[in-house]
């Protein structure tokens, strides 16, 4: 049997148009593809899957070298402070801190005990000159020295002989002394440099701007020990120790008045700041400053 011809030519004409896809099935076999693609759970191969596996390990040893070499400039700058206490001047290592032995002390002179303590004065206006070395160590030998070595007896009596006190030097003008910070050495009657550099303007901001500490040619920095004391006597042991530094103090007043210098004794600063300045150990605690110059 035969069709007529209008009814034939729209069932070639239907066949026709569903043989050709049209523009929008082409993109939504392209979009099926690429969610099977994403959702394909096929097994990568074996280079894409070292590189996975490989690829957070490293990121976990590039944090673990990160984090040491942090940890280690930590540790390397709490050791310079420790050891150096601050940052303010040129600090000298072990190898390169020096030793200056000082000229042995004078056991007479013309001043009288009577006549340093009625002259007596704090002073704070000073000369812009030079020390001498000799007037430094008797300074020094004054306020720490040793009087009897067989037992180490010192000039200022110390509670049960143990000696708390450590005494510091900030030399800004002293003939033929570098400038810089020093710590004395009683037994060798010595200075051993500790930092460089002319720090009394650093230690005169630390004193609350006192501008007499900047002044002076030389600047005493007492501090002290507490354990040395405290372990045999206890709380009381601190009272010993206040009492001790004012014994010291007071033989630099009586020996300055006998040098022609004067000298005043400063107790306001900034604990922290005079520690970092003067390199102490973390275990002194700085307790009195006193500027020495000429009047």
């Amino acid at each position: 049997m035969f069709l007529d011809n209008k009814y034939s030519s729209r069932r070639v004409s239907r066949a026709v148009s569903l043989s050709q896809p049209c523009h929008h099935c082409y993109q939504e076999v392209w979009l099926f593809k690429v969610l099977s693609a994403c959702n394909s759970e096929q097994p990568l191969n074996p280079a894409q899957s070292i590189s996975r596996r490989v690829r957070p390990v490293r990121n976990y040893l590039v944090i673990l070298v990160v984090g040491l070499v942090v940890v280690s400039l930590i540790l390397f700058w709490y050791q310079q402070q420790e050891k150096i206490g601050g940052e303010t001047g040129e600090k000298f290592d072990e190898e390169g801190e020096t030793e200056l032995t000082l000229p042995q002390p004078r056991f007479n002179s013309e001043t009288s005990v009577e006549q340093a303590l009625l002259r007596r004065r704090s002073i704070r206006s000073y000369k812009d000159e030079p020390l001498t070395l000799a007037e430094v160590s008797q300074l020094l030998w004054a306020a720490q020295g040793i009087t009897e070595p067989a037992k180490g007896f010192r000039t200022a009596p110390s509670a049960g002989a143990l000696y708390p006190l450590e005494l510091y030097l900030v030399v800004g003008d002293v003939k033929g002394v570098a400038k810089g910070v020093y710590k004395y050495n009683p037994e060798k009657h010595s200075l051993l440099r500790v930092v460089g550099g002319d720090l009394r303007e650093e230690l005169s901001k630390a004193a609350l701007g006192q501008p007499w500490v900047r002044r002076g040619a030389v600047v005493l920095v007492f501090s002290a020990v507490y354990e040395r004391t405290t372990r045999r006597y206890g709380d009381r042991g601190a009272r010993y120790v206040h009492m001790e530094v004012g014994h010291a103090a007071q033989n630099v007043y009586l020996q300055a008045v006998s040098l022609g210098l004067g000298t005043v004794v400063v107790g306001a600063f900034d604990d922290e700041q005079v520690r970092k300045i003067l390199g102490m150990p973390r275990d002194e605690q700085p307790l009195y400053i006193m500027p020495v110059g000429r009047t």
